[in-house]
């Protein structure tokens, strides 16, 4: 079991009449997944330049982007990135147990330099 994260980006296309937003699937980018026992699984995104964890600190420094996890809970940038590259064993893992590297291949492309690892394609 695990939490996805997401970063909710404004939009700039909401209806002045009703407030509907018909971006609002493209202003909302997964952010990754934390499972207990596992490095983060920090998802990037070429095709929208997301491709290390420096370009994910970029939109969180951004204060018109969210945080949330998928529970709608909100998520502080600091917290986020401790949650990413700070994963200790106890509270991410068991006691005494390194977090797991996921390995490389086709949906791994890399080991990060912390508590994460880099993920393609579609996951959740």
């Amino acid at each position: 079991m695990g939490t996805n994260y997401y970063i909710h980006k404004p939009s700039t296309t909401k209806c002045n009449h009703c407030g509907h937003d018909p971006q609002i699937e493209n202003n909302i980018i997964h952010i990754g997944k934390s499972s207990f026992g596992w490095c983060f699984a920090l998802h990037i995104h070429p095709q929208l330049g997301i491709n290390t964890l420096d370009d994910w600190k970029q939109l969180w420094n951004n204060p018109e982007n969210i945080i949330k996890n998928e529970y709608d809970e909100f998520i502080l940038p600091d917290i986020m990135i401790a949650m990413i590259t700070a994963r200790s064993p106890g509270k991410w893992s068991p006691e005494g147990k390194e977090p797991l590297r996921h390995h490389i291949d086709q949906y791994c492309i890399a080991n990060g330099d912390g508590s994460y690892d880099y993920m393609v394609g579609e996951f959740s």
